[in-house]
């Protein structure tokens, strides 16, 4: 499969990077303080801002303490992400100024996370923090293609949580690649099992038909 296209904008966690168990840790360990019962694999939270997430289960009045927590404890375990297939490879292929990242983790957190992948991290990196309006919202896809000085239209977004693909058509992104098993039932255009194999050189973006699901 080949696709016209000016750059590329990555999710994060579940496209680049596996930080499920690091997650999970965190917010196992949050939930027996501030949310008894709370299950991160039950919710239906993934793709979302930790801070949107923490409004909902906390009163208000609790709400600064136990977003500093949670922050605290995904920072402690971040070490614990690791790459997905075909991201390293994809990502040092890559010329500078035609793809980023927007992702709903803090700055200090996205980075962390990165870094423990062997990631490299863009200069144009879009964080939880560099928004008003976290994922479904189109914020976080409007201000990375903004960074990269395109148009929307012209962007291809890669995203494996419903939350990201719908933030991704309300910024009308050009095209929308859902990755993993949990996108199959998203609205994304296609689905590839994960990014290996991958090509792009800032006009075309070439997508193996191996790894396609949907």
């Amino acid at each position: 499969m080949k696709f016209s296209a000016s750059a590329i904008l990555f999710d994060n966690d579940g496209v680049l990077v596996d930080s499920h168990a690091a997650a999970k840790k965190a917010w196992d360990i949050w939930a027996t303080e501030f949310s008894p019962g709370y299950d991160l694999d039950k919710a239906n939270n993934a793709g979302r801002r930790a801070e949107d997430m923490v409004r909902e289960l906390v009163s208000p009045e609790l709400f600064t303490v136990a977003n500093d927590r949670i922050n605290a404890l995904e920072q402690d375990t971040a070490h614990l992400t690791i790459p997905l297939a075909g991201a390293k490879e994809l990502l040092l292929s890559l010329k500078p100024g035609i793809w980023t990242i927007c992702t709903s983790a803090n700055p200090n957190l996205g980075r962390a996370r990165l870094e423990a992948a062997g990631l490299p991290i863009p200069k144009e990196l879009v964080t939880g923090n560099d928004v008003k309006r976290g994922k479904p919202h189109p914020d976080p896809y409007l201000l990375g293609a903004k960074n990269l000085g395109f148009d929307p239209q012209d962007c291809i977004v890669f995203e494996d949580a419903e939350a990201g693909v719908i933030s991704a058509i309300e910024a009308e992104i050009g095209l929308v690649v859902g990755v993993g098993e949990r996108a199959v039932k998203s609205q994304a255009d296609i689905v590839v099992r994960n990014l290996t194999g991958i090509s792009f050189d800032g006009e075309e973006i070439v997508i193996p038909d191996s790894i396609r699901i949907r």
